[in-house]
């Protein structure tokens, strides 16, 4: 595995505070991240829990695996409300590392830690299996190119637990988007549904290693039921929509892949 130690090598992000929100950004445009101060485990933004769907399908991840850490959004949510699985975050840029205290992230311990390396690279050589994977790979120029490609959707196939799903992040307005579906379809074997997020440009797909995605394999009751009030009162709304647009899917078959959750 080969570790980013080297700052020059990579744009240092920059954080801004706007009333109760501090947001990170590698430019005055896209941002990254956005953090509430007075809840700073709330998933603020859309996307983010939207990608928390992963939970319709696995109640109880022992140990979650995370492509990219940014503000540290879905990290925060993940360590206080599933007190017992692990985690690990994989960062590339040692200067988003370095702002994890602005954005009030965990220390290392022994259930969470954050690595400095490529995330591609991790997964191509890391021995340990898990039973979510969750990629939200964008940097400074959009979304990475090296977990894009298909060797880094292989990878990730085998090092997914046979019950376990990956949620990935992606730019709906990227030129090569619909090449990323294919190539993740063809990873997973048709394992996969698109979803939407309602007012963004982002897809966020679900894939599992063996099992299908539909009403049957999913289980929302349970989810809601596992987690607190607080957490509960955040996504439940979100993995409702997620569930009957999957329900849809199935019982619709002829719908284009690319269009699977598309807000209208």
């Amino acid at each position: 595995m080969r570790m980013i130690f080297d700052p020059m090598d990579h744009p240092a992000p920059l954080a801004s505070t706007n009333g109760d929100h501090v947001s990170l950004r590698f430019s005055q445009g896209e941002m990254q991240s956005l953090m509430s101060l007075q809840h700073p485990t709330h998933l603020v933004l859309p996307y983010t829990r939207t990608m928390m769907g992963f939970l319709s399908l696995v109640q109880k991840p022992a140990h979650i695996l995370m492509i990219g850490l940014g503000g540290g959004s879905l990290a925060k949510f993940c360590h206080h409300y599933l007190p017992e699985t692990r985690i690990t975050v994989v960062e590339i840029n040692p200067h988003v590392i370095a702002m994890r205290r602005h954005f009030q992230v965990p220390d290392d311990d022994a259930r969470f830690r954050v690595v400095c390396a490529d995330g591609a690279d991790f997964v191509r050589d890391t021995r340990k299996t898990f039973d979510v994977i969750l990629v939200d790979g964008f940097d400074a120029d959009g979304q990475s190119a090296q977990l894009s490609n298909k060797a880094f959707y292989d990878s990730t196939c085998r090092v997914l637990r046979p019950k376990g799903v990956i949620a990935i992040n992606l730019d709906s307005d990227h030129p090569a988007h619909s090449v990323f579906l294919e190539r993740i379809h063809t990873s997973f074997r048709g394992n996969m549904v698109v979803i939407g997020v309602p007012e963004r440009a982002n897809h966020i797909v679900f894939a599992t290693s063996g099992l299908p995605i539909n009403l049957g394999t999913m289980g929302l009751t349970a989810a809601l039921e596992l987690l607190g009030l607080d957490a509960h009162t955040q996504i439940q709304s979100e993995l409702q929509r997620i569930v009957q647009l999957v329900d849809d899917e199935n019982r619709f078959p002829a719908i284009d892949l690319h269009a699977i959750g598309r807000p209208p």
